[in-house]
């Protein structure tokens, strides 16, 4: 059971595109002129069904050059990856989803909440832990399933340790995209729920110890900027990049399948036909909320491929399933 909700960057502010003869009804769309913290404004109530027990998966989806990373990341240089929190005004989704989960959980008690982080690239159909280090501890970027997290307890140890995968992201030059990203960055953050119930206490006057009973929930925020889909005719790719443009391509018609299988309420979703869909699958599957951003690109040569971002952008919105059943989350009580 879904919550689903698609946003669109376009150039218009009407909230009602038509192309080629075809509608598309966007549930927002941002012209051009509007900010990083406009787009965030909509995106941030989101986050509060984290600590109410909800996964949520929020991904940027578009072709090549079409403005995902920007939207998930912010502006980033030829020479320079990094994510800088001195230009607050240009952050994306990522660092601004990351600094509002730290601000509700600092409305919380003290204890009751931890975060950890995981940051993987899903490049080729393999998964590649960026966090993680090789067997001689020197090169980070390692092939696994089994995926490293590291507890963070800020903002600024979170940046640090995306900036560390960003650096190790597989990127090479198409005639679409200078810096064409060859992969899904898939950024998790894992928020574990804790309350303390005391089952027992100390029979005699002479023990001052008393039994705690520990309980915990799981919620995940998953935050994607995946690669763009390409047209090989128009990127002009060949070899080691025309295999990587195969990839990508097979693993986006994968996720827009799993969709269209849950929109059709079919008995079987097919996740595990892609490794990116299998990572994404308590996000996008079971009682989870996912937020779709659409960039699409104003150009008229891109026709084709922006109206196969709308028409991804319409199969997510299809999918309807009724009201999304949260977890139950631990509620502290003593014995009496």
């Amino acid at each position: 059971m879904f919550f689903w909700s698609v946003l669109l960057h376009w150039k218009y502010s009407d909230h009602f595109c038509s192309m080629n003869h075809s509608i598309f009804l966007p549930h927002r769309v941002y012209s051009a002129a509007e900010s990083q913290n406009t787009v965030f404004a909509d995106v941030a109530p989101l986050l509060t069904s984290l600590l109410d027990g909800y996964n949520v998966c929020i991904m940027a989806y578009g072709q090549t050059g079409s403005g995902k990373t920007y939207t998930m990341l912010g502006p980033q240089s030829e020479d320079d990856v990094t994510l800088s929190i001195e230009d607050e005004l240009e952050l994306g989704i990522i660092p601004r989803a990351t600094e509002e989960v730290f601000r509700l959980i600092s409305e919380k008690p003290p204890g009751s909440h931890w975060v950890e982080v995981s940051v993987v690239e899903v490049y080729n159909n393999e998964i590649f832990d960026l966090l993680a280090k090789d067997s001689c501890g020197r090169v980070f970027g390692v092939k696994r399933d089994v995926v490293t997290t590291k507890e963070v307890h800020s903002t600024i140890k979170f940046l640090q340790l995306v900036d560390k995968g960003l650096q190790l992201r597989v990127k090479h030059p198409t005639l679409v995209h200078a810096h064409s990203s060859r992969s899904h960055l898939v950024v998790t953050l894992t928020i574990t729920t804790k309350a303390v119930s005391a089952d027992s206490f100390a029979s005699s006057p002479a023990q001052f110890e008393c039994t705690e009973k520990l309980k915990h929930i799981k919620t995940k925020l998953q935050l994607v900027d995946l690669a763009g889909s390409e047209c090989v005719g128009m990127s002009g790719v060949t070899g080691v990049a025309l295999r990587e443009t195969s990839f990508i391509n097979r693993s986006l018609s994968a996720l827009s399948d799993v969709l269209g299988a849950i929109a059709e309420q079919r008995s079987h979703i097919p996740y595990r036909n892609s490794k990116l869909t299998h990572l994404l699958q308590d996000s996008i599957g079971g009682n989870a909320k996912l937020l779709v951003m659409l960039c699409v690109s104003p150009c008229q040569k891109y026709l084709a491929e922006s109206l196969q971002s709308l028409g991804f952008g319409t199969r997510a919105r299809q999918v309807q399933r009724g009201q999304v059943k949260k977890r139950n989350l631990p509620v502290s009580s003593k014995s009496k």
